[in-house]
């Protein structure tokens, strides 16, 4: 067949014009199921799977567009018509066609428009059911000096879920402001622009310590997952990686496998060491801004930390951080011997 003679064929027969509608179509069911699967916890092989669908379906569909035409009497082959009514039906085709591109386009324009609404990106179908707000744990050792011990347990657990690539997850500045026993859960999961909320409670007592989690899904208030565990402070560390990753497994997050090593990861084999790491972190955590105060009680106890153990990274990288602000801010005196001891 000569090759102007086929592409004529092509266009009378509206192969052209089913190409363009399919892809449209394809397009539209694509960013449909990507935005409402995720809403009804549908697992991404399913979007994976209406995608290769669609890719499949293609040829198919162009081979039906050729071989077929749409009459009155129903659907019959192309080369069962006459010539004459063959142009008649294939100009009715084509307008149909056209119609359903016109159609699917005008759905994607009004998708686009609401997507871009400011609304849009707090209500429940836009959030990512894959985001976590980890709120501050509450402190319910009989000795309320230990509350330095429940912030740092839940500042642990937010920095191991951060080191989830597939998570949102919202970072402390954010959550701090709901430390005092929140109670309306989806308003502040909806103010985050989060899925779910993650909030606990840790009791210390002497060399045992008792930590209560609860994972809520915001959507209907519902309590996914929970667990008490009860450990001695040299176990601590478990308690933090079992946490994180029951969550990564309940929001069916993706973990690679040096995803999995960092957040199971022990800091140190000293818990006398990291005791003393928690109490610095505590006053790098509290509000105010950077005192004095602050910057001096954090600096001693970080030193203790990395005088216990020599080889605890973590306490000498936040010493550092404390170091380097307090000289900048001048919270420490700027004195040629701090400069050295921050680098």
């Amino acid at each position: 067949m000569n090759p102007r003679n086929f592409f004529a064929e092509l266009k009378r027969r509206n192969v052209y014009r089913a190409a363009v509608a399919y892809g449209v179509v394809a397009w539209f069911l694509t960013q449909l199921t990507t935005q409402v699967f995720p809403f009804f916890e549908i697992p991404n092989s399913a979007v994976r799977f209406v995608v290769i669908a669609l890719a499949v379906g293609f040829p198919i569909a162009m081979l039906l567009s050729w071989l077929y035409e749409f009459t009155p009497e129903g659907i019959v082959r192309t080369e069962d018509l006459d010539p004459v009514q063959a142009r008649s039906v294939q100009r009715v085709t084509g307008r149909i066609l056209d119609f359903i591109i016109i159609g699917v386009l005008l759905l994607v324009i009004a998708m686009l428009i609401v997507g871009r609404r400011p609304f849009y990106s707090q209500s429940g179908e836009s959030i990512s059911q894959k985001s976590i707000a980890v709120l501050p744990f509450e402190n319910r050792s009989e000795d309320k000096a230990n509350a330095y011990f429940a912030d740092g347990i839940q500042d642990e657990i937010l920095t191991r879920l951060s080191k989830i690539a597939d998570l949102k997850v919202i970072s402390r500045t954010s959550t701090q402001h709901y430390k005092s026993a929140p109670e309306n859960l989806p308003e502040i999961a909806r103010q985050l622009g989060v899925g779910h909320i993650l909030e606990g409670s840790v009791q210390k007592s002497g060399d045992t310590v008792r930590v209560n989690v609860q994972l809520i899904k915001a959507a209907n208030d519902s309590n996914l997952w929970a667990e008490t565990f009860d450990r001695k402070l040299t176990d601590i560390f478990s308690v933090e990686s079992e946490v994180a990753k029951a969550n990564a497994d309940q929001l069916r997050a993706k973990l690679t496998g040096q995803e999995e090593k960092v957040i199971t990861a022990k800091p140190t084999d000293n818990p006398e060491a990291y005791d003393a790491y928690l109490r610095g972190l505590a006053y790098t955590l509290k509000t105010g801004g950077i005192t004095p105060a602050k910057s001096l009680g954090a600096q001693k106890y970080l030193r203790e930390a990395v005088r216990l153990d020599p080889k605890f990274a973590l306490g000498w990288a936040l010493l550092s951080n404390v170091d380097a602000l307090g000289y900048i801010t001048q919270s420490l005196q700027p004195t040629a011997a701090l400069r050295e001891e921050t680098r």
